[in-house]
């Protein structure tokens, strides 16, 4: 079996309620995202964290010193996890995520997060290019409603439509409890 490391994308302040850029469904999948760290301690699994940070300052969310830029209190990288900047979609762009995973023979990711339709689907594209194979923990990432053509389309379907996607071609989907399960 492949060496495995969770990666927590993304998991802020401004996902959260009284944010700058709230997620539909971020609580519910961050306590996901907590029982899922817990139990990587517990079995001393590699954690790596990633966070977003926009330097310039001027983007809606995730501005540089801010309250909302900090990963958020149930998720915080502890014990010398390491906690990887980056400024794009894609965690591997411009960043040691890859180093970081080489140097621990890591294999397999398993990622949760924010957001499912931007982060996470680069994120995961970008693993499997790379070579890696990949676990998306559905219930452990969160997104919101999104707008085309005039009409809203809701976060569930938003996050259905790529959560299909990644099962199609880039990893196996599944939910929290079938990952702790197994």
């Amino acid at each position: 079996m492949s060496k495995s490391a969770l990666v927590i994308v993304d998991v802020q302040n401004d996902y959260f309620p009284g944010g700058a850029w709230e997620l539909n469904g971020q609580v519910e999948a961050a306590q996901n995202v907590k029982r899922l760290l817990e139990d990587s301690r517990s079995k001393k699994t590699p954690v790596i964290h990633i966070q977003h940070v926009v330097e310039a300052g001027n983007a809606p969310f995730f501005n540089a010193g801010t309250e909302g830029v900090k990963i958020h209190d149930d998720v915080v990288p502890q014990d010398g996890e390491p906690l990887v900047t980056k400024q794009f979609a894609n965690s591997f762009l411009q960043t040691n995520l890859k180093e970081l995973l080489d140097e621990q023979g890591i294999e397999h990711l398993v990622v949760v997060g924010s957001m499912s339709h931007n982060c996470i689907d680069a994120t995961v594209r970008g693993a499997v290019d790379l070579g890696y194979t990949a676990t998306i923990i559905e219930d452990a990432c969160a997104t919101l409603d999104m707008e085309h053509n005039g009409e809203t389309i809701p976060a569930k379907h938003v996050h259905g439509a790529f959560m299909a996607s990644l099962a199609f071609a880039y990893g196996k989907v599944v939910s929290t409890d079938e990952y702790l399960a197994a």
